[in-house]
């Protein structure tokens, strides 16, 4: 899952990384309104998280931009400032969501998943391939029942598959979700991953769309 924190104080922006990356994602971030724009207009995020009072080109406009751009990724606002009218201008802007500052971190990385959830058309956090479940908010699984050990290497790639249910996701795709990177050294560890996933749990837990990529397996 790859997220991009758009934030000019650099004590919070550092703190929304750690909170974000150690809730498995892989992260960008920017201070700065013009550059934050062009990041989100150039990369394919899962999520953004972005603070209206930037330096360069404020919060909403960068929103705007995107949304006029066809950018569909669930975008949460950030603000310091409380009032409504500009809580409704950033969901006219095409906001997802909305928060206030100060804010709790572990609230913010649960809202992020959710809205990436109901992105994907799903309700429910808990995600079923094969025998296996997968606790996406919990960030844990089971198979058969019992707990099922995943570095969180593979836990990511899982939780990403997860998120494109009816989409065959490539190599290189997964890659840049992962790591932020998508080489040929990163494609081959994706390969990798997804073996040792298959050695675990059975080859049906991940399926091979030849030419296109990788699919989570029906559940039985």
């Amino acid at each position: 899952m790859r997220c991009l924190i758009v934030e000019d104080d650099p004590d919070i922006q550092a703190d929304l990384r750690r909170g974000l990356e150690a809730a498995g994602f892989a992260v960008d971030a920017s201070g700065d309104g013009n550059d934050a724009w062009f990041l989100g207009d150039t990369e394919d995020y899962d999520a953004v998280v972005l603070d209206l009072g930037l330096p360069g080109l404020d919060g909403l406009s960068v929103l705007r931009r995107w949304r006029s751009a066809g950018r569909a990724f669930p975008v949460i606002v950030l603000s310091a400032r409380g009032d409504w009218t500009e809580k409704v201008e950033g969901i006219e802007a095409g906001a997802d969501d909305y928060m206030g500052k100060p804010f709790q971190l572990g609230e913010l990385v649960v809202r992020v998943r959710g809205l990436m959830r109901r992105g994907a058309g799903r309700t429910s956090n808990v995600v079923a391939a094969g025998r296996l479940r997968l606790d996406t908010t919990r960030m844990n699984a089971t198979f058969d029942g019992a707990p099922a050990q995943l570095s969180p290497l593979e836990f990511r790639l899982l939780d990403q598959l997860a998120h494109s249910p009816e989409r065959a996701v490539s190599a290189g795709e997964l890659a840049e979700h992962l790591y932020g990177a998508a080489d040929s050294g990163d494609t081959n560890a994706i390969e990798a991953i997804v073996a040792r996933l298959r050695r675990k749990f059975g080859a049906e837990i991940i399926v091979t769309r030849r030419g296109f990529g990788y699919l989570l397996g029906s559940p039985s």
